[in-house]
This record gives C-alpha cells, structure tokens and sequence, in this order.
C-alpha cells in the first residue's frame, strides 16, 4: 500500500494540435469510425419514453460501463464531461419498461428463436417465474415460492452440488459480498464472478510477482509518461473514454506503444466526441505498432530482455534500472541466465519479429525514464495467461517502472464491477480482504459468526462441467445459481455447455433481462429472479474502478419494474431460508449496514462505510501501489521469474486465430457491423498475402475450422500479422477447446490453431478423408 493519494483532476490544454490530427476533413466523414452523433440521436430516441429518467442516471449514477469510473459526467482524472457510446447503450436496460405478458409467457420454441439481442429488447424481468420440465412456458410465481423451493433443494443437496456465479452487470460491491457471506453460510465454496473469462490471470500473475492483486497506479499516471504501452488491449474500442487520456498523453509527449497482431484503427486514430478539437479531426493515438503473433508475447519479452543483458554487458545501467533492482528485486541472476540461454530463431519465429524490430522496442523502454504497461485480454486468455502477465512484471521490475510516478502496472477492466469481486469474496480462492487460507479463513470466521468450508471451491468452469459427472459423485453439480451471465455465449463449445446447463436438475438465472441460456432446459426446473440494477437499489451500492477508486453510486428516482428486488437481499433471503436458525448472522438492516461490514471485512476498504452522497469516493490503497518499490510480499521485493517459452509451431496452410470484439459490451452485441473497421460479425480478419497465397479474394466465403467445430465466414483482409487470423466473439466459439484452462489462474483457452480454406474447396472434399487428414496434421504438430 502507498501512502501518497492521487493527486486530483488535470485540464485538458486549450490549444489545438494540429500535428495530432487524422483528418483535416471536419467529423472523419468519409471514414469508417464511430458516428457518435448519429449514436447519441438514437440512444435518446431508444430512451424517449424515460428520457428524465435516463438524464438522472447519467448525471448523478457511477457508470455501469467500463471500469473507468466515470460518476455522473465525472471521473478522477480530467476536468469537464465524459459520456462514451458504451454507455450510451447500456442505458436503455436501465430504462426500459417489463416484458409484457403475451411476450413472457409465450412458448419456449417461440423465445427460443431470438437471439440474445431480440430477448434484451423485449425488456425487463418484472417478477419470479418458473418453467418445470415438459412446461411450453414460463409460468409466474410468488417470492415465496421461488424462496422455498430452492432453499429446499439446496437443504436436500451436498454444498459441492451447489455452485454460484455473478457477472459484472452493473453489480455492486454490496451484492458481491453478501452473495459470497451467503454462498459460504450456506456451506459452499463453489463461487465465482467475471474475471474468470477475463482477468483472472492479471490478479494471479500480480500477486506472485508482485504482491498485490490489482494495478498499481492511476489513469493519471498515463499523461506525462515517457511511455505508455498497451498490450492485447483495445482501450478506444472497450473503454472509449479512455481516449480522453491517450490525448491529455499525447499532449504531454507520452509515446502510445501498441503490441497487437491486428494494427488496430480505433488506435490509430480516434475520434473522441468531448474534445472539440478532436471530436472535429480525430486524435492520432499510436507512435508505433508491434505485431505479434498470437501466443507470441512471452518471446517478444524474452528479446526485449536478451537486448537488454545484452547492452548491460557493454555499458553497466544503459538498459537496466541496477539500483532499483538491487534494493527492490529478487531473482534477476536467475532470470539473466533463462533468457541468456534463448536463442534468437525461437524467439523471432514464435513472435513473429525480427531482432532487429524487438531491438527498437527494447531500446525504446531502455531510454524512458518512466512507463506505464497497460494490458487486457490479449494477453490474459491464453494457456500461459499468467506467465505472460509476469513477463510484463519483469519488464517493469527491470527497469523500475513500480511505485512511483507516471509508472505502473494496469490489468485494465471491461466491467464496472469486476474488480471488486475477488476483494468481496465472490471467488472460491478470495475472501473478503484475502486469500481462502490460513489466516484469512480464521479473521473471516470470528467476524461473520459462523464456519467456513475448507475444502477448495470449483471455477466456474469446472462447476458446469460437473453437471455431467455421475448421479452419485460429491461434487456432481444439481443446483447452478447465476446471476446474470450468459455462458451459451461467453464460453468455448457452446453445444458442450449446452449440454452442461441442461443436466443441472435446478437452475437459477437472477438477472434483469432474458438471454439465450434463460431458455435452456433443466432435469427439473429453470427459476428466473427479478433483479435490480445498481441505479434502483435502496440505499445506493458501490463499485470499484481499474485505479482502486470506490465509488458511491446513489439510488435515484425513477420508475421501478415490478417485484424485481436488490440482488445482495436476494441473496441474504435464501441463505436465511436455507437455515432460519442462523438467520441473524445473515441479515443485513440494509446497503448501508453491508458497507459498515465490507470496512471491517476488508481492511483497505476503510472508509467505505462513510460513502453515502453522489460524488462521494476514495482510493484503496493510495496513489500507488509498492510506492518506492516496497512490494507486499514476505520480504517487501519484487520477485522476477524465468518464464518457459511457449512453442508456437504450426503446420503450413494453418492460423492461430484469436477473438476480437466489434460494437458490443462485453456479449452484448449492439451491431452487426465493426464501427471501426466495417466488418460484419462473421469477417474473418486475415493478412492479404495469406489469402492471396490461398487464392482468397476479399468477400469470399470460406471456412475455418480444426477438431473442435467448423465456422463458416467471409474473407476480409486487414492489417494483421501474417499466420494470424481474428474472428468475432461470440461467434467464433465454437472453434475453441473445451475443457483447457490455465493452470494457475482457470481462465478458458480463447485462441486455437484453425484451417482456412474457401468454402467451396471445404465443402467439395468434406465427404473424403481430406478434412480428417488436416486436422490430424493440425493436432499433431502443435504442442499440447
């Protein structure tokens, strides 16, 4: 923890730039890019039966976006308003009135041919219902009901049948810790949130190498930087108002690094809607972009660090910060002679870089006093997503990059919540404030009154796939509780977690709109629970941004759907259902009184029992985290570590493919074509030279495909690695591996190596061994 507290707002300069500018042409017309205005016209058509309504939430509520941190039109970071599309479009499940009944309880076969989109709009879940086995569909039901009938099945089940997810749809702090308070009250380890599919490496990786389990600096860090680089991150696609920093960096000299396989437009160049200047001829982003390939980060590293123990070696302290590592850093003999003894053609071939090229970058951190590394999911979904998160530890350790001004370390968050899930517990390895061992376990205990399962929890995951396990086994999952998620979407091999949600005998979906996975059968019966959002809860909630900010998000007048209920007393009720004789040590008076325990829960949570009014907030953990290169460890150091190197062989003819999202928030898809690029949903992206080497011509349709399903596509070149595709997310999920999850931190496996040929070559051999034969090529010469 840091004892310096950040600083405050910044301005933006008053002054144009004109040598930033994309475009001299007014607005990018003629561009493919974001039409905000168009986009903000329509989200106030969308809202215009609520438009006072949806005002108050943007003015006065923290967004239910990204992990910005935005409240109302404010954040922490820069001066005067920010609104971004992302949230723009959240805005109508906030405002939209109930599902009416005709549409509700209308066949299950007539539901079930919408898509997640066509369901969301129906609007919102305005009381319990439920659909048995063999019923055509839903029916209503009472609260009670819904209570009763699940605590009793959970009473008839063993807690490892039993298992809990939470999203980060807007969910509070006050939700995650009384969903995790009730899970293990009720006996159950089995509890897991959002991060699993996206940043649970960052959280793992940071804490071995580093300590500490969220990033060490602030938004503000990035203006002023020598260097600012983001890796496997799209900011001004997925968190737009991000751009508003990149420019304050730009003007402040900061060179913007972009390590991507796809040169990504929306970095280039961004039109950010509240800068005037920029709003009328864009803001270029990125200095430079390296493209590696898919998987290929570990080596590029691994060169970065060869040129630097290179340069060490003719000039003592050109490359490496000596006296920082020295007093702050273990391991870096160990470290040297792992990435001494690598040699170049591994490290070129699996990065797709030449020396030469690695060299620049290398020789660019080495000449910066300061830097900040930026990164999502990219680099956190893959196999190896821990090990890659601890390259770029050593990369910051190395060069003293930790606890210090316009420096750090940033898993940047795609959900508002998110980030505070693991500090709430709603993780079956985290309780509140630490980790479920030893100590923690025990401090838990004295304050909640009762005792804790000490057996270890499932990831999510694993939790579904023990759907499948035999009726008899302890950990075979009978009752699957959600609340919000949709996993029919969000997780490879769709068909497999079909499969997985239908064998759960009881499954509950707590949410405030209907998607796809609502629809799928159970051996008994499906429960569908009214939630609240953030904006209608009693007593206001909390959030917790990317930079540790926490932030009081008030309730706020406005109309409220039907008997939908906050989701932390949703939780409370069940758990007290579930065993009445203990109820009092899960009771809560209300938000207020959660927030009183979170502070005694969650030491560095102090302070958050006083967050009461619009506006309030504070920083857990100050400025920076490891402040003068104190990390939280034992012995108070950074700890560097040899990463092996994965190997990225494939045959010839084959890609490594990797998902990529267009305009959407998260799953939710908003449109079907890429706002900065053109792209439909099922483009795949590809180098044009592979496809003209294949004789692919752009809009030809063609298949990718390899052991685990077949995706059938449009070929559109784009400004990609070459040996790499990229596909649309969710669409593209059925060509990842089930069951592959990261050995440390469980996150599934969202790249796979494919085949990609056209489509009429696909379809005219597919009756003769020739597609059996490639993909046996395929899986025989990759590594497992």
């Amino acid at each position: 923890m840091g004892t310096t507290k950040h600083s405050g707002r910044t301005k933006l300069p008053m002054r144009p730039s004109p040598k930033l500018w994309v475009s001299k042409v007014p607005f990018g017309l003629g561009k493919i890019k974001p039409k905000h205005i168009r986009e903000t016209l329509k989200v106030a058509w969308e809202n215009r039966d609520n438009l006072p309504y949806a005002y108050r939430i943007l003015t006065q509520g923290v967004c239910d976006g990204c992990a910005l941190g935005v409240s109302g039109l404010r954040d922490q970071t820069l001066t005067g308003p920010h609104i971004c599309t992302t949230r723009l479009n959240l805005l109508r499940l906030n405002t939209m009135p109930a599902i009416k009944p005709q549409a509700l309880h209308a066949d299950i076969e007539e539901l079930r041919r919408m898509n997640s989109a066509q369901l969301r709009d129906l609007g919102r879940i305005p009381y319990p219902m439920v659909r048995r086995m063999g019923d055509r569909s839903f029916k209503r039901a009472t609260w009670d009901e819904a209570m009763d009938r699940i605590s009793a099945k959970i009473r008839g089940i063993d807690p490892k049948q039993l298992a809990f997810y939470l999203t980060a749809r807007g969910i509070t702090n006050e939700s995650y810790y009384a969903a995790a308070k009730a899970a293990r009250f009720i006996g159950t380890n089995n509890i897991d949130n959002a991060s699993r599919i996206c940043h649970s490496p960052s959280k793992t990786a940071l804490k071995r190498s580093l300590g500490i389990g969220a990033s060490s600096c602030n938004y503000k860090d990035w203006i002023g930087t020598d260097v600012l680089v983001f890796w496997g991150s799209v900011a001004a696609n997925n968190q737009p108002v991000s751009t508003k920093y990149m420019y304050a960096a730009k003007r402040k000299g900061t060179k913007i690094i972009v390590i991507n396989p796809y040169r990504e437009p929306a970095m280039e160049g961004y039109w950010i809607p509240s800068i005037p200047e920029s709003a009328l001829f864009g803001t270029k982003l990125a200095d430079d972009f390296y493209q590696v390939n898919i998987g290929g980060d570990i080596a590029f590293m691994n060169g970065v660090m060869k040129i630097w123990f290179e340069m060490e070696r003719d000039t003592p302290g050109s490359a490496i910060d000596r006296a920082f590592v020295s007093e702050h850093v273990n391991g870096y003999e160990t470290l040297k002679s792992h990435v001494e003894n690598q040699h170049w053609e591994p490290i070129e071939r699996s990065s797709g870089l030449s020396r030469e090229r690695i060299r620049e970058f290398a020789e660019l951190l080495a000449g910066s006093r300061s830097g900040v590394f930026v990164w999502s999911m990219g680099l956190t979904q893959h196999r190896f997503g821990t090990d890659n998160i601890s390259q770029v530890a050593n990369l910051a350790l190395l060069r003293g990059f930790l606890g210090r001004e316009h420096c750090g370390v940033m898993p940047i968050r795609g959900h508002s919540g998110v980030q505070g899930s693991g500090e709430m517990g709603a993780d079956p390895f985290s309780l509140p404030g630490g980790e479920f061992y030893g100590p923690d376990i025990d401090r838990i205990e004295r304050l909640w009154g009762f005792g804790l399962p000490r057996w270890q929890g499932d990831i999510v995951g694993v939790s579904l796939e023990n759907a499948l396990l035999p009726e008899d086994h302890e950990r075979k999952l009978k009752l699957f509780y959600t609340s919000g998620g949709n996993f029919l979407e969000t997780m490879p091999d769709p068909e497999f977690v079909g499969r997985c949600l239908e064998n759960v005998e009881l499954r509950v979906h707590q949410d405030i709109v209907l998607n796809t996975s609502t629809l799928a059968d159970a051996k008994e019966e499906v429960w569908v629970l009214p939630a609240m959002t953030r904006y209608e809860q009693p007593g206001g909630g909390t959030s917790t941004s990317t930079e540790r900010m926490v932030y009081y998000s008030p309730e706020i007048n406005g109309p409220r759907i039907g008997e939908a209920r906050p989701e932390w007393s949703i939780y409370c009720e069940l758990a007290a259902r579930v065993n009445p004789e203990r109820r009092h040590a899960i009771t809560f008076r209300d938000a207020a009184h959660i927030r009183e325990e979170i502070a005694r829960a969650v030491p560095y949570y102090e302070g958050v029992q006083h967050l009461s009014v619009q506006g309030d907030v504070f920083q857990w953990g100050g400025a920076w985290l490891c402040e003068g290169g104190k990390c939280p460890t034992e012995d108070g150091k950074g700890r560097l570590l040899a990463i092996e190197q994965p190997e990225l062989r494939k045959p010839e003819g084959t890609f490594y493919a990797t998902t990529r999202r267009g305009k959407q928030f998260n799953s939710m898809v908003y449109d079907e074509t890429d706002s900065f690029n053109g792209a439909d949903r099922y483009d795949v992206l590809m180098n044009e030279g592979d496809a003209t080497t294949l004789g692919i011509r752009e809009g030809d349709a063609i298949v990718a495909y390899n052991r685990y399903g077949v995706m059938h596509g449009r070929a559109k070149p784009a400004d990609i690695a070459t040996g790499n595709i990229e596909l649309y997310w969710p669409e593209s999920n059925v060509l990842l591996p089930q069951g592959s999850y990261e050995p440390y931190a469980g996150i599934p496996e969202y790249n796979a190596a494919v085949v990609v040929e056209k489509a009429e070559t696909y379809h005219a051999l597919k009756d003769t061994r020739y597609v059996e034969r490639r993909i046996e090529q395929l899986e025989l010469e990759l590594p497992g």
